[in-house]
């Protein structure tokens, strides 16, 4: 559910504003309506920037820290501002450092790489021949171009060949021209021991800048997010202080915020206390009111799929608790094996004793999914690609799981039911906005479709209604299309009614088509990933017949636990997908679901 709020005006002297503001962050409940950007505001933007700089940093000593293993975080040190800053220097200084010396690393092994080809040799021969007036030049050729004759003339030395390259040396006489089909090779300014001692330099700073940071990410990491939070409040504080009116010669501050009104009464009486001023402002239409959502532990876990698309806005119904049953549904539907969703709870509850708290969650939702699947799995017959109705122990209970057939029909029934129980919350929900009469009409829709699928979809399973219901069932559907084609746009005349009633009706019946279509992909997602176990099955089975059993049995787990996974993995995927879509596309635009609301953020320390 949408927690409801309060709006609140306050009006405090300027020079009781800072006091106040403080009083407001330590009591931590009111959201600030934010009027004015920040993107002109320097100071605003320079703490984003630092702060962008000090979670980069955190990320990199998270990375160090989790390939330690046992790391003792020390205590955190309050550190003002400047010294804040010149922590994070260091560490960006320390950084920077380690980089520009791989680089130099790279940069080196590629001269010694080079230089292996031509040898170990002395530049300082090289310079003494020079002082005697003759010139070592070192060229290189394709070996194809080679010519001996270049000895003769150039007094030329073959030095190596490298794929079909010739790597030689010419000795010639200061001044005289070297006229050859060859590229004068870029050589090192040092000679290959010289290099080779510079790379053992080289990784020697490089262990030791890394030591280092290591230190420094057990040592200050503590340190590093406090100051962060600091910042953080800092941020918060000059941010409200942007956010407010200046009235009377900015004598006095203005300054509106919200609440929930479960903490309104606490936010009075604190606030009467040190004799504050405020005012309880109605909430007006285009009001921007936060969000903040309140649900069970089970709906609760589904939330971040809400978020993903967005949070609802002030006046409509939290979707969470409507799209979680359907959304496990359909998983399981798609995920469709057993054994697949037993390995998934038993690995979620393994890890939940490895991970933070902050993913148990997702490891909790993980684990209903998994339960949908086993579910459907049981239903369907299928544990690890292993069809139950082939195994004679189950042929008994032959009659009890879905066929293939049975799976399209009931994709297809859940699919028209997802739609029409959208519909149904669209006709609440503008009942909650509009009032009763608007409803009248989306709820009239409700019943034609729902009176007409009684009649054309329970014959397709078999269920046969008498003469009388279906009549009924036609004198619904006839009466609810006259009240919705005569009474969708309450206040305007017959026509416009009419001409919106036929708009409606062409969009219904075209859209209703091609949306329920959609959720076939439910069965044919789910029996792609049970046809693919049992391939990964038979492969694991047939591949290693003619192997003794002492090979066989490593080989064949080899098989089908590399088959199994890749399957599991494609399962997972699709099984997250198309849930995502036909809740995202199918039941939002049905629902009508408008979206578009700000999470409500309480003004508060860090």
């Amino acid at each position: 559910m949408i927690v409801p709020m309060k709006k609140y005006a306050f009006m405090v002297f300027h020079k009781e504003y800072d006091a106040f503001l403080i009083t407001l962050r330590d009591l931590g409940v009111v959201h600030v309506q934010e009027t004015k950007s920040i993107n002109n505001n320097t100071d605003l933007q320079d703490l984003l920037a630092l702060r962008k700089r000090i979670k980069a940093s955190l990320d990199y000593f998270d990375k160090l820290n989790s390939k330690t293993k046992n790391v003792e975080l020390s205590p955190s040190h309050n550190l003002n501002k400047a010294e804040g800053l010149k922590l994070l220097d260091k560490i960006e200084f320390l950084q920077e450092k380690k980089s520009q010396l791989q680089q130099d690393k790279q940069s080196l092994e590629k001269d010694i790489s080079y230089m292996d080809i031509w040898g170990n040799f002395s530049y300082t021969t090289i310079n003494n021949l020079r002082e005697n007036g003759y010139v070592v030049t070192f060229f290189t050729c394709p070996t194809a171009r080679f010519e001996p004759k270049w000895g003769e003339e150039y007094n030329t030395f073959l030095v190596n060949n490298v794929q079909s390259l010739s790597y030689f040396v010419t000795v010639t006489k200061e001044g005289q021209p070297i006229e050859i089909e060859a590229e004068r090779a870029k050589m090192p300014d040092r000679g290959l021991d010289i290099l080779i001692s510079s790379e053992e330099k080289l990784d020697e700073n490089i262990a030791n800048v890394n030591n280092e940071l290591k230190t420094r990410a057990a040592a200050d990491y503590t340190t590093l997010v406090d100051f962060d939070k600091s910042l953080q409040d800092e941020f918060n504080f000059a941010n409200v202080i942007e956010q407010t009116d200046r009235e009377a010669n900015d004598r006095l501050m203005f300054l509106e915020g919200w609440t929930t009104t479960d903490q309104a009464d606490n936010l009075e009486k604190e606030l009467d206390k040190k004799g504050y001023y405020y005012q309880e402002l109605e909430i007006q239409e285009g009001d921007k009111v936060p969000i903040k959502l309140k649900n069970n532990a089970y709906s609760r876990l589904f939330e971040p799929i809400t978020r993903m698309f967005s949070l609802p806005n002030y006046t409509e119904i939290d979707p969470t608790p409507l799209l979680a049953p359907f959304f496990m549904l359909f998983f399981g539907l798609c995920f469709g094996d057993g054994g697949y969703g037993l390995l998934v709870i038993l690995v979620c509850a393994f890890l939940k004793k490895k991970v933070s708290p902050d993913l148990k969650p997702i490891l909790s939702l993980a684990q209903y999914l998994g339960a949908a699947a086993i579910v459907v799995g049981t239903v369907t017959g299928t544990f690890f690609g292993v069809t139950l109705v082939d195994v004679p122990a189950f042929h008994a209970f032959k009659d009890y799981f879905l066929t293939s057939d049975n799976l399209m029909t009931l994709a297809l029934i859940l699919g028209l039911v997802h739609i029409v129980f959208g519909k149904c919350v669209a006709a609440y929900k503008t009942k909650k906005q509009k009032g009763v009469k608007y409803s009248i009409a989306p709820w009239a829709w409700v019943f034609v479709i729902t009176s007409l699928l009684v009649v054309f979809g329970l014959p397709f399973m078999n269920i046969h209604l008498s003469q009388t219901v279906t009549y009924i069932c036609y004198g619904i559907a006839i009466a609810s299309a006259l009240v919705a084609f005569l009474y969708n746009s309450p206040g305007k005349n017959i026509f416009i009614n009419i001409g919106s009633g036929l708009w409606t009706t062409y969009n219904s019946a075209s859209g209703l088509l091609g949306d329920t279509l959609s959720y076939i992909r439910l069965f044919a997602i789910g029996l792609t990933g049970g046809i693919l176990g049992g391939v990964f099955n038979k492969l694991g089975v047939d591949m290693t017949a003619g192997l003794p059993m002492v090979a066989r049995i490593p080989v064949m787990l080899l098989v089908l636990v590399i088959g199994h996974g890749l399957n599991i993995g494609l399962c997972t995927i699709s099984s997250l997908v198309h849930p995502v879509r036909l809740v995202f596309v199918e039941y939002f635009k049905n629902s009508e679901f408008e979206g578009g609301g700000k999470e409500y953020l309480p003004f508060k320390k860090a």
